[in-house]
């Protein structure tokens, strides 16, 4: 899977996460909809949805940060490597 889609995946998973987790959207929803007796188990399902694309996000940035360095970057450092006549 291509990083970029990762990383967009990784971020709406966590905004729509957070939203339902920390506000009650996810409650009046349910509720509008006639279906209150989910808002129960709401917890089982919206916590390890939260920490999975925490997760995936997490992999995506670090996937990403590896892909751009390059062959005269480096990478420990996020600077550029001098050569050996820049030295002063």
């Amino acid at each position: 899977m291509k990083t970029s889609t990762l990383l967009k995946t990784g971020t709406v998973g966590v905004i729509v996460s957070a939203l339902c987790c920390f506000t009650p959207v996810l409650v009046f929803i349910l509720g509008a909809a006639g279906l209150a007796a989910w808002v129960g188990y709401l917890d089982y399902v919206l916590m390890p949805a939260l920490l999975f694309f925490v997760g995936l996000l997490i992999y995506a940035v670090n996937r990403k940060s590896k892909t751009q360095c390059g062959i005269n970057a480096d990478c420990k450092t996020g600077g550029y490597q001098t050569s050996k006549g820049d030295e002063s």
